[in-house]
């Protein structure tokens, strides 16, 4: 049974930064992908950022590239989402995702090749 539970998620001014923490129970292959992804009422999914656990493949959505930047700690079995230089548009419902395979490209970014998903923590920024 995979679980899935962010944190780290809250209420920020402009530029400021925030570090959304995910722990994974219960799934233990060496290969496979992690996301983030964010969903704000009237819109859909959209992928923020991905990693690939065994080639180590990163993608990064054009919105937040260059601001956020996703790693994993194999030994805590977590990963994180740095998020930098915060904006109002970066307002929504953060989720982390695992893909039972190995994604790369725009794939790491679409919500249909992910298998399990987290409850979700909320971001909210204000100008």
């Amino acid at each position: 049974q995979v679980l899935l539970v962010e944190s780290g998620g809250g209420s920020v001014q402009a530029g400021g930064s925030l570090r959304l923490s995910c722990v994974v129970s219960g799934y233990t292959f060496a290969s496979y992908s992690m996301g983030w992804f964010r969903q704000v009422p009237g819109k859909e999914r959209e992928g923020v950022a991905g990693i690939e656990t065994g080639w180590l493949w990163t993608s990064y959505g054009d919105s937040v590239q260059g601001r956020f930047s996703i790693s994993r700690d194999n030994a805590e079995n977590t990963i994180y989402l740095q998020m930098n230089s915060l904006k109002p548009e970066d307002t929504a419902m953060y989720y982390c995702a695992l893909a039972r395979s190995s994604l790369r490209g725009w794939w790491l970014l679409t919500p249909s090749k992910y298998d399990y998903w987290g409850q979700g923590t909320q971001v909210t920024v204000s100008s």
